[in-house]
């Protein structure tokens, strides 16, 4: 009887404890700006659905109240470079964030998918102002110094030439953003290989047509391979982070056993995260075993889960639809019995390393022996190419009218 009165009294204990931690106030740890995104983290899981946010003009601004919350001291000190941005304890319990832009903007805020204790907020680029711009402003003199100066080196980055190989690692002024190619494979590693053919080959001849059609269209492009070479996959993702790239897309093809490969075919796009899809999960292992070295499956499972990067995941799955609707949109008006696979997620290891918008690209299958004919031919090749491009170029449009980027 005494035990079962103790026992009870533990449960008891157990469940008031639980209540006063899920009822304290949570700490707002750190707050910081991450490649357009205003990152709030909290020192334990926070609802988002808690946090009110509201417009107010006269200057316009986006007001985030943040209840149940206490801003620590590191917090507070963090954002000395942006003046358009503040945060402050508002009232004993409510932490308030102000973004202040030069005018209204809407945004879709989102929790990590992996990160539960994190908020994240899209910011315009109106709003990252440095403080010392406006402590410290220069002259006028100074100013027009700057520009003649800066004009005269445009001018001869313009006129130099410069050549085919170096063009893909070129940096051109005032022009658009920069986007990452990874012609997947490369190397030792062949890929995939149809009647011959091999994967490598294949996809860096496309990726190519997708650099010359991103170029037309104004952006700069960084291919992770020009030539036939064998990457690191951490290499290829943390090039597109180093250069600030706004998305990474990788460009493979894909191959099932000999028994399957009459009926499979199709175009498919990934983004990362997990899945519970049997394709998926086979497509994965196959791209995963070819660069994984022969990693212990488990231990692999645990690397890539461990590398998932939720903030991206919502910008990752619109870029894949975007660049998936293109493709297949080309295709299908120049030839028949063109399947679309659809977007599909899984824990790629290549998506797992890149800090931004990031998918990879089937561009069909190179084991079915009418798709493959089709992949190997230089039209199929470039309606390919400008549907991967034609998305790229939608998703960031649509990305810059969503912050109300001019």
């Amino acid at each position: 009887m005494g035990k079962i009165v103790r026992v009870k009294k533990i449960w008891l204990f157990l469940i008031l404890l639980s209540t006063l931690v899920m009822a304290s106030p949570k700490v707002l740890q750190s707050i910081s700006v991450d490649n357009g995104d205003l990152v709030i983290s909290f020192d334990r899981d926070y609802n988002k659905k808690a946090i009110r946010y509201f417009p107010l003009s006269n200057p316009p601004r986006k007001v985030f109240d943040i209840p149940n919350t206490i801003l620590s001291k590191k917090a507070k000190t963090n954002l000395v470079y942006h003046s358009n941005i503040r945060v402050s304890q508002y009232k004993k319990n409510i932490v308030r964030v102000v973004i202040e832009t030069s005018k209204a903007y809407r945004c879709r805020t989102y929790r990590p998918l992996i990160d539960t204790n994190k908020y994240c907020i899209p910011l315009p680029k109106t709003s990252l102002v440095p403080k010392k711009h406006k402590s410290t402003p220069k002259s006028h003199k100074s100013h027009k110094s700057h520009t003649v100066t800066k004009h005269t080196t445009h001018k001869h980055t313009a006129t130099k030439p410069v050549s085919q190989k170096a063009s893909s690692n070129k940096v051109y002024k005032n022009s658009k953003d920069l986007i990452v190619i990874d012609p997947g494979h490369g190397g030792h590693d062949s890929g995939a290989i149809g009647g011959g053919k091999m994967e490598k080959y294949l996809v860096l001849k496309i990726a190519k047509r997708v650099e010359r059609y991103l170029k037309q269209m104004g952006y700069r492009v960084y291919l992770t391979r020009s030539n036939d070479r064998f990457i690191k996959l951490s290499n290829r993702t943390r090039v597109a982070d180093r250069k600030d790239a706004k998305v990474f897309v990788s460009i493979h093809a894909n191959s099932v056993p000999k028994r399957l490969r009459y009926k499979a075919y199709g175009i498919e796009t990934y983004f990362l995260s997990k899945s519970s899809d049997e394709r998926s999960k086979r497509i994965m292992a196959r791209e995963n075993a070819a660069v994984l070295n022969g990693a212990k499956t488990s231990l692999s499972k645990n690397v890539i889960l461990e590398l998932l990067n939720g903030p991206k995941v919502v910008q990752s799955n619109r870029l894949a639809i975007d660049v998936q609707r293109h493709m297949v949109y080309y295709l299908k008006h120049h030839y028949k019995g063109v399947k679309d696979g659809g977007v599909r997620s899984a824990p790629f290891y290549v998506l797992a390393g890149a800090n931004r918008p990031s998918i990879l690209v089937e561009v069909g299958y190179i084991s079915n022996p009418k798709e493959r004919r089709r992949l190997l031919s230089s039209s199929y090749q470039d309606y390919i190419a400008k549907g991967i491009a034609k998305g790229i170029d939608s998703y960031l449009k649509n990305r810059k009218k969503e912050l109300d980027i001019e």
